[in-house]
C-alpha cells in the first residue's frame, strides 16, 4: 500500500469508502502484485538485501541538481524574486530526497515527499469526505486516464463521455478497444438528465460502468459545471452505481465573469483577488466512487510529465501495480525538483500565489480574446464565455454551406492559406467507435472550431481572428469574400504554435 494513504483510527469521524470493486473488470479484481513481489516480500532493515537488480548509488554521475525558478508575488513580496533550488547527491534537502534516492527504482506510488505535498494540498482544497483515500503519482493526466478506465472496461465495453471530448481519452480507448457512449452536452458540460436516461435504456450486453468527464474548463467546449450540476452529476452516479473518472487539468484556471462594459488590462490582472473555485466532484464524493487526476502540466509545465491521482486506498493499490507493470513511476528528477519547490521553497502560500497569478494571466489573455472575437467575427461565430482553462469553443456560421460535407474541411483550407490554425471538432467528437479519427456521425450540420487562447503572443490575436474571418467568408460566403493576401501567408506568421502538430493527442 502507498505510504501516502491513512486508515482511520477510533476517533475518526469519517466514513470508509465504499467497495465498489464489483464494478472492476474480472482480471483487475483478481490482480496480485508482481510475482517477484509476491515471492520475495520486503526486506527489513536487517536483512542484507541482494534480490534486486539495483544499481548502486556510487555509479549515478549526478552529483548536484540545480535551478533557479521565479517566486510569485505576495502581500509581503508584491515583486516577483528568484530564488534557487539545490538537490544533493547523498543527502536530504529539508523534507526532499536526496539525489541517490531520487535517481534509484521506486515502488509505483511516486517519492514519498512529492506524494505527500500532494496529500495535503488535497485535503486543504478538496477535504474528502471518506477516511481510507490517498495520492498516487501519476505521469500526467493522459497515462492516468488508461490506467483509470483499465480498471473498469475491457475491450468491447463501453464507458459514458461527453459528447465532445479530450482526444487523448479517445486515444486510450481506441487503442484499448474501449467504445465511448456519447453523452449529449449544454453550456456547463454532460446534461445529468442524459446521462441517467442513457443508462436506463441501455440496451447493449454489459452496462456501462464508469463515467470518463472533465468538470472544469472542459476540452474542447471550455465548459464548467457549476456547483448544482456536479452534484446533479454525482447523484445519477449513485443512482446507477457508476465509478467517475474526475480528469481536471484546469481546476485551478477557475476564471472570473469578463467585466463590463469595457476590458482593462489592470483589472483583468487584479481580478482574481476574491477568486473561489467551484467544488470539485471528489469533494462532493461520500461512496469513493471518483477517481480524480490532477496533472502539472497545465500549471507548472507538460513535459515534467508529473500527475496524481486521488482514490479509495483499494483502487491506489490497484493503480501501483498497472504503474509496476508499465512506467513504474514518474521520473524521479522531476518528482524532485517539484517536491523541493512546493516543500521547501513555495509551500502552500506561494504554490497558491503561483495559481493567483496564472488565472490572472489566463483571465487577460481570455478577456482580450473574446473582445478580439466581438469585433471580427461578429455573425460568423457563436460562443459562450469560457469560466475556465483555455479554450474558446466557437459554432462557425457557414450558411448555406454547413450541410455540405465538404464544408469543413474547405475551411481548414481556406484557414491553412490565410495563414491561421485552429482545431476543427473531428478529434474531438465521441460519436461512433473511431471517433477520433472519422468526421461526426450523428447529421449535425454544425461546425466548430476550438481556438487556444493560451500560447500565442496577445498581439497575434487580432491578426489570427481577421484571418479566420477571411477563411470563413471565403467559404460560407456570408460577407464579400476577400481573398488571403501575400502579407498574410503561412510563410510570414509569427506564431508560438508553428512547430504544433494538430494530429497530436495531448490537444
Amino acid at each position: 500500500m502507498s505510504p501516502n494513504v491513512t486508515l482511520p483510527d477510533a476517533s475518526t469521524p469519517l466514513p470508509m469508502a465504499k467497495d465498489l470493486s464489483e464494478l472492476f473488470v474480472p482480471s483487475m479484481r483478481g490482480q496480485l502484485k508482481s510475482a517477484f513481489k509476491s515471492v520475495m516480500g520486503n526486506p527489513t532493515l536487517a536483512m542484507i538485501n541482494m534480490a534486486g537488480g539495483v544499481p548502486h548509488p556510487s555509479t549515478f554521475p549526478i552529483m548536484q541538481l540545480r535551478a533557479t525558478v521565479r517566486s510569485p508575488s505576495s502581500p509581503s513580496a508584491p515583486l516577483n524574486r528568484e530564488s534557487t533550488l539545490e538537490l544533493a547527491k547523498s543527502s536530504r534537502s529539508q523534507s526532499t530526497e536526496s539525489l541517490d534516492e531520487l535517481l534509484q527504482y521506486g515502488d509505483g506510488c511516486g517519492i514519498d515527499s512529492y506524494c505527500a505535498f500532494l496529500r495535503r494540498y488535497t485535503q486543504r482544497v478538496h477535504r474528502p469526505r471518506y477516511a481510507d483515500w490517498g495520492v498516487i503519482a501519476s505521469c500526467g493526466n493522459t497515462d492516468a486516464i488508461g490506467k483509470a478506465v483499465s480498471l473498469f472496461c475491457e475491450p468491447g465495453d463501453s464507458i459514458l463521455v461527453d459528447r465532445w471530448t479530450f482526444p487523448g481519452a479517445l486515444s486510450s480507448l481506441v487503442s484499448a478497444k474501449v467504445l465511448p457512449a456519447p453523452v449529449p452536452m449544454d453550456g456547463e458540460g454532460m446534461i445529468p438528465e442524459a446521462l441517467d436516461n442513457i443508462c436506463q435504456t441501455w440496451s447493449g450486453s454489459a452496462p456501462p460502468r464508469a463515467v470518463y468527464l472533465v468538470p472544469t474548463g472542459q476540452n474542447p467546449t471550455g465548459t464548467t459545471m457549476s456547483l448544482v450540476r456536479r452534484k446533479a452529476i454525482y447523484a445519477v452516479a449513485q443512482k446507477r452505481n457508476l465509478a467517475i473518472i474526475e480528469d481536471d487539468p484546469y481546476y485551478f484556471l477557475q476564471l472570473p465573469p469578463v467585466p463590463s462594459p469595457s476590458i482593462s488590462r489592470r483589472g483583468a490582472e487584479r481580478s482574481d483577488q476574491a477568486q473561489h473555485l467551484v467544488p470539485s466532484l471528489l469533494s462532493l464524493d461520500v461512496d469513493g466512487r471518483v477517481i480524480r487526476l490532477d496533472s502539472f502540466s497545465k500549471i507548472l509545465a507538460p513535459n515534467l510529465r508529473c500527475g496524481w491521482i486521488t482514490a479509495p486506498t483499494y483502487i491506489l493499490d490497484k493503480i501501483q501495480i498497472l504503474n509496476e507493470s508499465t512506467i513504474l513511476q514518474p521520473s524521479g528528477l522531476s518528482q524532485g525538483l517539484i517536491s523541493k519547490l512546493l516543500n521547501d521553497t513555495w509551500g502552500f502560500d506561494g504554490w497558491e500565489a503561483h495559481l493567483r497569478e496564472l488565472r490572472a494571466v489566463y483571465t487577460l489573455r481570455r478577456n482580450l480574446f473574446i473582445q478580439a472575437v466581438d469585433k471580427h467575427l461578429a455573425g460568423l461565430v457563436e460562443y459562450t464565455v469560457p469560466t475556465a482553462g483555455m479554450f474558446l469553443w466557437m459554432k462557425v456560421n457557414l450558411g448555406s454551406a454547413a450541410a455540405d460535407p465538404t464544408a469543413m474541411p474547405r475551411l481548414l483550407g481556406s484557414m491553412k492559406k490565410c495563414g491561421v490554425m485552429m482545431a476543427p471538432d473531428m478529434p474531438f467528437s465521441s460519436t461512433g467507435p473511431s471517433a477520433a479519427l472519422e468526421p461526426a456521425t450523428d447529421g449535425t450540420s454544425e461546425r466548430y472550431l476550438r481556438a487556444a487562447f493560451a500560447l500565442v503572443d496577445i498581439d497575434m490575436f487580432e491578426p489570427a481572428l481577421k484571418r479566420l474571418a477571411q477563411a470563413i467568408t471565403s467559404v460560407s460566403g456570408a460577407r464579400s469574400a476577400t481573398s488571403c493576401s501575400p502579407a498574410t501567408s503561412p510563410d510570414v506568421v509569427r506564431s508560438d504554435t508553428a512547430h504544433l502538430d494538430v494530429n497530436n493527442s495531448t490537444f
